[in-house]
């Protein structure tokens, strides 16, 4: 354990989440979502894993340490409903929860078309895979940058 670290995030997705850089995006997935098949093709080129835990508390450790975008554009994306795409499952709802407190403001989400987000999942730095059982718990992640003081 380390001090101010959230107990959720590994040695290895710290590693993943400092390597990256301004712009680099992220996937939080689901169970359901093809992560390891995606997550060859990242740069990072492996899967990492946040286990047995929700979407949303996997944003919240995420977030506990990786600056979003926000304040240039939207910075997570969220994967669309199939042919309801305005919708919001609970899951998406928990996670822009997580995203707003960690924020301390709104922030809102944007959405990817399925197959689109697969495509843009491909390009990505890396894959992290939760334990969340629930449809449409996928999500595209874009890091920011911490202004000096």
């Amino acid at each position: 354990m380390l001090k101010n670290i959230d107990p959720a995030l590994n040695a290895d997705v710290l590693y993943a989440l400092r390597a990256m850089g301004h712009g680099d995006t992220l996937v939080i997935a689901d169970t359901n979502f093809p992560s390891d098949a995606i997550a060859r093709q990242t740069t990072l080129g492996k899967l990492l894993r946040i286990d047995n835990v929700s979407a949303a508390r996997a944003f919240e450790a995420v977030l506990s340490v990786l600056p979003l975008d926000t304040p240039l554009q939207p910075s997570v994306g969220r994967m669309e409903v199939m042919g309801a795409p305005n919708d919001l499952p609970d899951v998406q709802k928990e996670v822009q929860g997580a995203i707003d407190r960690a924020e301390g403001q709104p922030a809102p989400m944007y959405g990817i078309e399925r197959f689109a987000f697969y495509e843009k999942a491909k390009q990505a730095y890396c894959v992290i895979t939760t334990g969340e059982t629930r449809f449409y718990g996928c999500f595209l992640v874009t890091k920011g940058v911490i202004p000096p003081k």
